[in-house]
């Protein structure tokens, strides 16, 4: 699985690359959220590849503006996908973006895979197996203190109506080393796997956001939750991702 799940994704990243930099046509789904032909494009592509080796099993994907979870009569596995998680970087000509795809077994998440087709940079991770970039073995870092940690976090897109967020962003700015925006959960998430950042948090995410990225963080050695500490699950925001070492300080600042 985890191979047709790397494969599909470089397939997908091909689509997006080619498109890239383009006149294309966007759409809004939302106020400020959009979707463009290569979403739909990369989307078609992961959806017949599924269908085509793996009939039975389910797929949950953002199509068009809209939710839908299809496939077949396998209840036990399903494919979490975002064939562009960073559109509106995409859509601006801004090179951060990437293609996530997770595999789901009785309700846990057992593969997953972020591509860059930027950077040419694939993550990857299978249940037990560890996490790797482009098949080196990957780790998260070694920061023990979150006055040298680099945090990077994402904006909801309804943040005016989420009073803890500018308040979080602030606290982290002055105690944390730096802080990071980029506008792609899945590869802010696979930066963390790769030791790059050593902590992520955000609120408000679905689950083809988190789904492969927490698989990579976890099996590249660090911890998720939500903020309150509890266990995280993909389908109940929000998260708190890092290398384990600056954990309990990142949920001191989210839970003031």
């Amino acid at each position: 699985m985890l191979n047709f799940a790397i494969q599909t994704a470089r397939e997908a990243g091909k689509i997006l690359a080619d498109k890239f930099g383009r006149a294309l046509q966007v759409s809004n789904k939302g106020d400020i959220d959009l979707v463009t032909e290569a979403d739909l494009a990369a989307e078609r592509l992961i959806v017949e590849r599924i269908r085509s080796y793996h009939p039975r099993h389910r797929i949950l994907t953002e199509e068009s503006g809209d939710v839908t979870e299809a496939g077949g009569e396998d209840s036990a596995h399903k494919w979490i996908i975002d064939p562009l998680d960073g559109t509106t970087n995409y859509a601006h000509g801004y090179p951060v973006f990437c293609v996530s795809i997770a595999l789901e077994h009785e309700g846990r998440v057992v593969v997953g895979v972020v591509y860059d087709p930027s950077r040419d940079e694939l993550f990857a991770a299978e249940r037990g197996e560890g996490a790797t970039l482009n098949g080196r073995r990957a780790h998260v870092s070694g920061t023990d203190e979150l006055n040298r940690a680099l945090i990077c976090t994402g904006f909801p897109y309804d943040v005016r109506t989420r009073t803890d967020f500018s308040r979080h962003f602030r606290d982290f700015i002055m105690k944390a080393q730096s802080v990071r925006r980029d506008g792609a959960a899945a590869l802010d998430l696979a930066y963390v796997a790769a030791g790059r950042f050593e902590g992520f948090y955000e609120e408000g995410l679905r689950p083809w956001d988190v789904a492969a990225g927490v698989l990579l963080v976890e099996e590249a050695g660090g911890r998720v939750t939500r903020y309150d500490g509890s266990p995280f699950h993909i389908y109940k925001p929000p998260i708190a991702a890092s290398n384990g070492l600056v954990h309990e300080a990142m949920l001191e600042v989210l839970r003031s």
